[in-house]
């Protein structure tokens, strides 16, 4: 019997290489899909996994032609997975009031919200016809509320919320699940450089057992830690000039050009 498949975007670094390392773990096979693939094949190759058990594509999710071109590549080599993973994603800084940023929240929908979709689309109809499989997206406890100097990342996260929740209801009847999931502050290169202070800041490991588990079990949506949520929902609850106010002077993402 072959192993089950997962098919994990965004896997140079960070959740996805913690999560790529679950699967493992958990005697998965994987296809790899990242910008910086012959990054990830020197992982691998570190990491002593042959190719029985892991294979590289690379692709931009950016870019639609080469991301589901990976994804039909892989169903060609490997067969159709059993999880794919929307894992691909940036965070940077934006000031409205400077025009380059703009190029910035367009780069951030790009990869957060279309590379998401196109990350899925190659696996969709085929995993209606076999009536199993996990689409899971990573979003983040930033989609819950907009936060000074992030709105770009915020709205992404918010817009990939939306879409999951929409694609979930789509994929219902057929047995295919979509699992959301919103990571709270990870300890990952991306969150290192953060200039404000991350409470229940959580080692990428631990959040990938427990993103694992959710994934397994079809969850339809989880905030991992569990304590973000409770943070997340009260933050939700807060009056707008409570909440505008306890917020004002918190740090802001730094920008791409600092």
């Amino acid at each position: 019997m072959n192993l089950p498949l997962a098919y994990i975007t965004g896997a140079s670094s960070g959740i996805g290489q913690a999560l790529a390392l679950r699967f493992l773990r958990a005697g998965w096979r994987l296809a790899l899909v990242a910008r910086r693939s012959s990054e990830v094949q020197a992982w691998l190759d570190a990491q002593g996994i042959d190719a029985q058990r892991a294979r590289v594509y690379g692709a931009d999710v950016r870019d639609i032609p080469s991301i589901t071109q990976a994804g039909r590549d892989c169903i060609a080599q490997l067969g159709l997975p059993d999880a794919v993973v929307a894992n691909a994603g940036i965070s940077v800084g934006m000031d409205t009031a400077d025009i380059a940023d703009l190029e910035v929240m367009r780069a951030t929908f790009e990869t957060n919200n279309l590379g998401m979709a196109a990350s899925f689309q190659p696996f969709v109809q085929a995993m209606r016809q076999r009536g199993s499989g996990r689409l899971v997206g990573i979003a983040s406890v930033a989609g819950i509320r907009g936060l000074p100097g992030h709105g770009a990342y915020c709205a992404s996260k918010a817009a990939a919320i939306g879409y999951c929740e929409s694609l979930r209801g789509e994929c219902r009847a057929s047995g295919v699940k979509v699992v959301t999931i919103l990571p709270g502050y990870i300890d990952t290169p991306l969150t290192r450089g953060n200039p404000y202070s991350m409470p229940f800041l959580m080692p990428a490991d631990d959040f990938a057992d427990r993103a694992f588990a959710a994934i397994v079990a079809g969850s339809s949506y989880r905030v991992i830690p569990w304590q973000m949520g409770m943070v997340a929902k009260l933050l939700r609850l807060l009056p707008n000039a409570v909440f505008d106010r306890a917020f004002s002077g918190r740090g802001r993402k730094r920008r791409q050009h600092e």
